[in-house]
């Protein structure tokens, strides 16, 4: 059977990607023997709901270890026997993705089990106690995009952001925390969240440039001591947008006029811009990467969520855009696998299928179809997501890569587990009945 690499480590583009006519069907997927109705369409091994529940219970038991903190919330590598592997952490991604996902669990659940909220507030101290840059800089007390966990709080940076120095921070994943930090505050009504947020907020409005079709709102990666900065094409624009309209919402009406100035940026240049590596202004997401012109799927994917999710209050051709959004995704960063499984990779540089994005195809497709998308969604969300089911062990343990082949136990864990949870649930609330009828 075709396999990508599985291993702690992204993967550079494989030269055989596709999986999808290998006759005759695989015995096994993942960590399991694989189902196929009578026309050979991918069933998953346990229901989704099912495979969402045990993982969760396998984090559950993760030890404690740090100042108090689950191994998972201060290790970005971490083995399928809870070991971390390095030391090395992407605090924003994997801790706010986290804080999403546990609190769409909590949610979904009915609030029935206080864990996953309380697991939700130690993501978010973590994320205020023990990875903000220092006080009196150009961006002060702001979430750190990568660290390095062998002392807390973090003191520099990791990954390909200690290559420009120890003061790197990325600007669009403070955007992920903050937004982490409302839906926390809407959760508990702890005012410190929002003061969290807000002060966030403040931050990047004071460091915001004019964007044209060459520069985002923000660079990619900067000094906060410096001001040097690179990559002046980024593309995660959409979780300032989310974080500037939360704030509003609760009567923070300064951020008006620069959520404003970000979603002009967003319709009328990034929207518009071409596709080309050169001139796309869906390039650079990864801290493990510093080619500036490498396109990713995950913020078209997830601007395509926020404007399901929004529709006509963020604008009136929202389904146009949210597809738009899909297509540049599915045109450049699809595999195909067996049953009729459509997979989702990471970037240009990296065409492995990890969990986070993979998943939200699956979540985001799920969301679009309820949303009268049509049907071809219907099936891309559903084969998606039962693929992924097979890559959740029997003890509940995930992997990180959901490509063919034999699984790895654990791994990046925003792919394993904190980016992925809130796809299952996106895609189990927008469409129940797609997942509920399969034998």
């Amino acid at each position: 059977m075709i396999a990508l690499i599985l291993s702690g480590c992204r993967t550079e583009r494989p030269a055989v990607i596709s999986f999808f006519d290998q006759r005759p069907l695989p015995d096994s997927i993942g960590f399991h023997k694989a189902r196929f109705d009578a026309k050979g369409k991918l069933l998953p091994w346990v229901s989704l709901d099912k495979a969402m529940a045990m993982e969760m219970e396998w984090y559950a038991k993760c030890p404690v270890g740090k100042k108090g903190y689950p191994v998972y919330y201060y290790s970005t590598f971490m083995h399928g026997n809870y070991e971390p592997y390095n030391t090395e952490i992407i605090p924003c991604t994997q801790l706010g993705m986290g804080i999403i996902s546990y609190l769409k669990y909590y949610a979904y659940t009915k609030k029935a089990d206080q864990r996953w909220l309380e697991k939700a507030q130690l993501m978010g101290k973590f994320l205020a106690e023990e990875s903000l840059t220092p006080d009196n800089n150009l961006y002060p007390l702001f979430p750190r995009s990568t660290g390095d966990a062998a002392s807390l709080p973090l003191k520099g940076s990791s990954q390909v952001d200690l290559d420009y120095g120890i003061n790197i921070i990325e600007p669009d994943k403070g955007g992920i925390a903050g937004y982490a930090w409302m839906l926390l505050y809407e959760t508990d009504n702890n005012e410190k969240w929002m003061q969290l947020a807000a002060h966030t907020a403040d931050v990047l409005v004071k460091n915001m440039r004019k964007g044209d079709a060459w520069h985002a709102p923000w660079p990619f990666r900067v000094d906060f001591v410096t001001g040097a900065h690179w990559g002046e094409r980024s593309s995660d624009m959409v979780f300032i947008l989310r974080l500037f309209d939360k704030l509003i919402e609760h009567g923070h009406n300064e951020f008006a006029s620069p959520r404003k100035q970000l979603w002009d940026w967003i319709i009328n240049i990034q929207m518009r811009v071409p596709d080309t590596r050169q001139e796309s202004m869906w390039v650079m997401f990864f801290e493990d990467k510093d080619k500036y012109d490498n396109r990713a799927s995950w913020a078209p994917m997830e601007m395509a969520r926020y404007l399901i999710e929004k529709k006509e209050a963020l604008d009136p051709n929202w389904k146009q855009l949210a597809e738009k959004c899909i297509q540049f995704a599915v045109t450049h960063f699809t595999l195909k696998a067996p049953g009729g499984a459509m997979l989702m990779v990471e970037q240009d540089d990296d065409f492995g299928p990890w969990g986070g994005v993979c998943s939200k195809l699956g979540g985001v497709s799920a969301l679009f179809y309820a949303a009268g998308g049509g049907e071809k969604y219907k099936e891309m969300a559903l084969r998606n997501l039962n693929w992924m089911t097979y890559f959740v062990d029997d003890d509940g343990c995930p992997a990180a890569m959901y490509a063919a082949g034999k699984a790895g136990r654990g791994g990046w864990q925003e792919d394993a587990h904190t980016d992925k949870l809130h796809n299952y649930v996106d895609a189990l609330v927008a469409a129940p009945g797609l997942f509920s009828d399969q034998k």
